[in-house]
């Protein structure tokens, strides 16, 4: 197996390298590599690989895909996602909130399975906009060392500069409603750590399904809530996606 990690993301592999090797792997099993776009499409045409597996954005995905292909090898893609969480009318408002807050803000939003568009009853909007606000000050901002830290910045300029431009477009164009969060660095930054790229972790609510925030893959902290009056509507709309990845469900009796 030949890994090639993300260029802005690469020390992970390291360790896993490290823990292959002191579970008793065979040196050769496992091995890794380094390097940027151009590193993967070698990978892709080699004749020593006979199979293809990429994690990333649909775009990439695509070139990858077909580079594979005309080499005809075998490929696996799993590419970006705007999953659904749906919360029921039963569900237990607290758990639905800690679930939500989980799907969202995890790694900063920086999965793919992200559970971004939160679909819940009209008749508990309320109720579970006032407990997401009063859960969100147990997000704790700081060194990703420290075990008591559950929020850190996003990876990279670029991504921060187009996770921004997603919120600022969800207030501007969208004209969501901004619940919690926004423009701008989070309060809380440790001193020596305010050159990250820190955004709020943030919340729109009345959104709609044509809103640009949630039709398409942010990769940051951005929650997206929508209502829903019956069960069989949010079941389809939840599945009105071209990147149905992942989806959640809460309630108690499903």
């Amino acid at each position: 197996m030949v890994y090639k990690p993300s260029e802005v993301t690469p020390l992970h592999a390291q360790f896993l390298a490290e823990v292959y090797r002191d579970a008793g792997v065979p040196h050769g099993v496992f091995n890794v590599v380094y390097g940027a776009g151009e590193v993967g499409g070698y990978l892709t045409k080699h004749k020593d690989i006979a199979k293809v597996s990429f994690t990333g954005q649909v775009s990439t995905g695509r070139k990858v895909a077909g580079s594979a292909a005309g080499e005809m090898k075998y490929v696996t893609m799993e590419l970006g996602g705007k999953s659904p969480v749906v919360v029921l009318e039963d569900a237990d408002v607290e758990q639905a909130v800690d679930g939500a807050m989980m799907a969202n803000f995890f790694s900063t939003g920086q999965v793919c399975t992200n559970g971004t568009r939160v679909f819940i009853p009209k008749k508990l909007k309320k109720e579970f906009e006032r407990t997401l606000k009063e859960k969100m000050s147990y997000i704790r901002l700081g060194d990703l060392q420290d075990p008591n830290t559950n929020y850190g910045p996003l990876v990279s300029k670029v991504h921060y500069e187009k996770v921004c431009s997603y919120i600022k477009h969800g207030i501007e164009n969208d004209k969501a409603t901004l619940l919690f969060g926004g423009p701008g660095q989070p309060d809380g930054v440790p001193h020596k750590l305010k050159k990250g790229y820190w955004v709020k972790p943030t919340v729109f609510t009345d959104c709609t399904d044509d809103m640009k925030i949630v039709q398409e893959e942010i990769f940051g902290p951005v929650m997206s809530i929508l209502t829903y009056s019956k069960l069989d509507e949010a079941i389809a709309r939840a599945n009105d996606t071209p990147m149905g990845l992942a989806a959640g469900v809460f309630g108690k009796d499903i």
